[in-house]
């Protein structure tokens, strides 16, 4: 059996306590979060991230292998969160007004409740990262089109009983809702806005609702 190296065997031993061990991964995380978002994810190193914490850098090495994986690791999960979210209201039996609603204001409501990293997600260029992470960019591609056809979903069919007009693409309304909202990232600050993720989600839904609600 091959000897495991310093760094493995005291990443097993870490590993040995689940629990302080996901909340030093957390952590980890949240830090990584604020670095990616001040210095932009090309830029950002492990170092930097050690900095944020005031720790070593040689001890992160126990608990991530590299700044992709975790970056990866947390976008992935706050992307298949929002995945599950928009495809329970598609799913539901409400009409599709509240439907509609319901989306623009809960992924708007996401943006809020997991900043800033949906922004830092949205700046990164799926189209051009390493070989290494070439799967993951196709998972993320997969799950933003499956958001994206949920959505279209609820348009066209608020189209097929009346209750929207049909002013263009469905396709082309839900890229307007996600660029509406996406364009946030140049103004939105949790810690500084006067109003909060869920009452600018709840305004734009109004105001998109009312371009499209037939008046009949």
């Amino acid at each position: 059996m091959a000897k495991l190296s310093v760094i493995e065997q005291r990443r097993a031993a870490v590993e040995a306590d689940p629990v302080a061990y996901e909340a030093r991964r957390k952590e980890i995380a949240d830090a990584a979060v604020r670095v990616f978002d001040r210095l932009g994810f090309q830029k950002a190193t492990i170092s930097a991230v050690a900095q944020e914490m005031k720790v070593d850098r040689s001890t992160l090495y126990y608990y991530i292998s590299s700044k992709e994986e975790l970056f990866d690791e947390v976008v992935r999960t706050v992307v298949e969160r929002n995945l599950q979210l928009v495809r329970r209201i598609a799913e539901s039996k409400v009409q599709p007004r509240r439907k509609l609603r319901d989306m623009i204001t809960s992924v708007m409501s996401s943006y809020g409740e997991h900043y800033p990293l949906f922004y830092i997600y949205i700046r990164e260029n799926l189209s051009h990262v390493s070989d290494e992470r070439s799967e993951w960019s196709q998972q993320m591609r997969e799950m933003n089109r499956e958001t994206t056809e949920a959505m279209i979903a609820v348009i066209e069919e608020g189209f097929a009983d009346g209750s929207f007009r049909k002013v263009g693409s469905a396709r082309v309304v839900a890229y307007g809702i996600f660029g509406i909202i996406g364009w946030t990232h140049r103004w939105f600050r949790p810690a500084s806005s006067e109003v909060s993720a869920e009452e600018i989600g709840k305004t734009y839904a109004e105001m998109i609702l009312s371009g499209l609600e037939s008046p009949y």
